[in-house]
């Protein structure tokens, strides 16, 4: 079972906390990581392409010229798909790509991240996240203090609304409630701060 250090918001040592094997020591499976992050990218497409068929492009129904007697091909509109601004023939429509994986899956590359960030040494859990009051700036110097300035998901519950509102204005960092932990966020920031409170919440998630 690893064990993690516990810190203040001064990056003072307060303890130690048990993490769950099952949850922040399993090994990382790169496969799954692949196939469910694939899955949450389709989900994010807006699927709005499209192209205009003949019957939708502008132009005149008019036969161009006779059918015999001109030596030339036959055409019967303008609007046909050979022409330069004309119909496109099989184009591209607009669809859902969105696909949802197993719960099972999603689980399994949840886990495989939430490990990745401990064997990096990219976990950080610390005993309390409140902030005296809204302010952005004093959150900024928090991040600084605890070595996570560059990157980094904040998780704690969701009613901490003073770590919510003064987080949503920093660039690269984002908090999210324990629920709302997600495999893109894991891989696309840095570092991962969690509250003890989010450690036993997402363990609960995890083994649900």
């Amino acid at each position: 079972m690893p064990k993690a250090t516990v810190y203040n918001l001064n990056r003072d040592s307060v303890g130690e906390i048990d993490l769950s094997d099952d949850v922040f020591g399993a090994d990382v499976n790169e496969g799954l990581l692949y196939d469910v992050l694939k899955a949450q990218l389709a989900s994010k497409r807006a699927g709005t392409h499209a192209t205009k068929s003949r019957s939708e492009v502008a132009g005149s129904t008019r036969k161009l010229y006779k059918q015999k007697g001109t030596g030339r091909a036959r055409h019967g509109a303008i609007r046909a798909t050979q022409f330069v601004g004309g119909g496109v023939p099989h184009g591209p429509k607009p669809r859902d790509y969105s696909y949802r994986p197993p719960r099972k899956m999603r689980l399994g590359a949840l886990k495989s991240a939430l490990s990745l960030k401990v064997k990096e040494g990219r976990l950080v859990i610390v005993d309390d996240f409140t902030l005296p009051e809204i302010k952005t700036k004093k959150l900024a110097q928090v991040l600084q203090t605890l070595n996570v300035d560059k990157s980094a998901i904040i998780v704690d519950a969701k009613d901490n609304e003073m770590l919510r509102l003064s987080a949503r204005n920093l660039p690269s960092h984002c908090f999210l409630p324990p629920e709302g932990v997600n495999l893109y966020d894991l891989l696309r920031h840095e570092h991962l701060v969690l509250t003890k409170s989010a450690v036993a919440a997402l363990e609960a998630r995890c083994k649900a």
